[in-house]
């Protein structure tokens, strides 16, 4: 176990690099565009790419791919890893890069398409410029899982760093180009996204050639290729459901009211901070693990990492999300509202953020649920079930658009993804009764209690500063370096008093990392 914290550790302190670096370039982004057209135009075209990405890439692909490489490498050692991987990425980067050239060509042709609102003309412009980094992507993501299959979990936990720092740096060179128009700074900044694609796929290349592998074009229908189609066809489906849902919620976002494409993505943005730190690190460490047990069939052992894997995430996602509730407003303040970013647009977009983080825990589950039932070979019921969360999702978002606006969609979403976790935990116990929370839920009510102190110290700690005379900016840093810390701090000896499973695997595995350095610093003074 402590081998696997070590890793979750590597890969979550990799993401929350990525992800301030995220916060940076939205931030930044915000204070060169505000919530404008211009910001809901980028928002709304970037989710076109990434919509085939999480189709054909990090979705489907990825989980059908990981249990057949496992196979491999267990049959065939390396050579037999490496030859499926350069079969899998060849015929991927022949399907995205045609999909690329019909996207580009139809985008080409819509983007003159009389529309009444020129703001869609502006919405197929950007996506025009942007399809490309769907084809970089794909093959990225497939790499990555190779990686992660053999054990290395640095590079793929890099792998957005690289996108970041490329959109930060574009957008830098477009603001230092004093007088440029705004489409001029938005064309610099899709520059980035394409280049920043590309690092995402050549460096975790040259990690697999550091491992011996000799990337080859190898387009054979080989049995495997067919077993990997036959597993992602239902997944492809559950996938597409998903991305759909959140694409359709993002076009009406647009058509709904001038900044609520921005806002919406700002604020799930800042709620998948907290997700992406943890909960996929978790997930991107225990997956490989519960596709190993499942072609095993050591179901015990898969059984046990699942509830290790769902017990981190909880102990994580769970007060992050209540802490993300109750600060939202000086959260939202502080790192958005400068430049363009009006106190308007904080007002609208804070109730969005505490909208979001109460589905978040959900959320942060499903995204080891999901990987759980494809270690299993099931891709059938996650499918269904995304299925019905869509028609709970658009359901929702017809009847509260008009009466909530933006607040409704939101609120439509984590509803669904409540459905959605509670349906696929149930479905998994039916298949394999060993994945029960068992004695999980003792360790949930810890979390619980753990949670609910520290949400009262905060909230009650922000009243008194919203009260105190301070100003709003002073008031705001304070809460977040002063009060985030002190909860924290409380809510972590709390759960250590309360004897929360797990801690005598963190405690090794601090004693391990202190062995090391130790070690480290008497050899130097040696």
């Amino acid at each position: 176990m402590s081998k696997k914290l070590q890793n979750i550790g590597i890969v979550s302190f990799l993401t929350i690099v990525s992800r301030v670096l995220g916060l940076a370039r939205d931030t930044f982004s915000a204070a060169v565009f505000g919530l404008g057209a211009m910001q809901d135009a980028f928002v709304t075209a970037f989710s076109l790419p990434n919509l085939f990405r999480r189709l054909l890439g990090e979705g489907a692909l990825t989980a059908a791919f990981v249990p057949k490489l496992q196979e491999e490498l267990q049959a065939r050692a390396k050579p037999g890893a490496f030859a499926l991987l350069s079969n899998v990425a060849s015929w991927l980067a022949l399907v995205t890069s045609g999909l690329v050239g019909l996207a580009m060509l139809a985008l080409a042709v819509a983007q003159n398409f009389p529309f009444e609102d020129s703001d869609w003309r502006l919405v197929a412009h950007l996506s025009l410029l942007l399809f490309p980094y769907l084809a970089f992507v794909c093959v990225a993501a497939v790499l990555s899982a190779a990686l992660n299959v053999l054990g290395r979990f640095t590079e793929p936990a890099l792998s957005p760093i690289w996108l970041n720092l490329a959109m930060i740096g574009s957008l830098a060179l477009a603001v230092s180009q004093t007088g440029a128009a705004d489409l001029t700074r938005m064309n610099w900044l899709c520059a980035g996204v394409l280049l920043g694609g590309f690092l995402q796929m050549a460096v975790p290349a040259l990690a697999l050639v550091r491992e011996g592998w000799r990337p080859r074009l190898d387009l054979r229908r080989t049995p495997a290729i067919h077993d990997i189609a036959a597993l992602m066809a239902p997944s492809l489906f559950g996938v597409a459901i998903y991305q759909i849902n959140i694409y359709v919620s993002r076009l009406i976002a647009f058509s709904l009211e001038r900044s609520a494409a921005s806002a919406l993505f700002f604020a799930n943005r800042l709620m998948e901070l907290p997700i992406g730190v943890f909960a996929i690190a978790v997930s991107t460490v225990i997956y490989p693990l519960l596709a190993k047990h499942a072609v095993a069939r050591d179901f015990r052992a898969m059984g046990e990492d699942y509830r290790k894997g769902l017990r981190l995430i909880f102990v994580i996602n769970v007060p992050a999300a209540a802490g993300l509730a109750v600060l939202s407003e000086p959260i939202v303040r502080l790192l958005f509202q400068r430049g363009e970013f009006t106190a308007s647009q904080t007002a609208m977009m804070a109730p969005l953020l505490a909208l979001f983080a109460i589905g978040m825990p959900f959320f942060s589950m499903t995204t080891l649920t999901v990987r759980a039932c494809y270690a299993l070979r099931d891709v059938v019921t996650p499918v269904k079930i995304a299925a019905l969360s869509f028609v709970v999702n658009l359901g929702l978002t017809l009847v509260l658009k008009d009466v909530l606006g933006a607040r409704g969609l939101v609120i439509a979403s984590t509803v669904a993804i409540v459905v959605q976790t509670i349906l696929l935990q149930r479905a998994l116990v039916r298949r394999l009764p060993g994945l029960a929370f068992g004695d999980l839920w003792r360790s949930l009510g810890k979390v619980v209690v753990g949670t609910a102190v520290m949400t009262a110290m905060v909230a009650l700690g922000w009243q008194g500063l919203a009260r105190s005379g301070l100003a709003a900016r002073t008031a705001d840093f304070v809460a977040l370096v002063g009060l985030i810390p002190l909860g924290v701090a409380a809510y972590g000896l709390l759960l250590w008093w309360l004897r929360i499973e797990g801690r005598d695997d963190l405690r090794a595995m601090v004693a391990k990392v202190a062995t090391r350095l130790t070690g480290a610093s008497r050899k130097s003074a040696g």
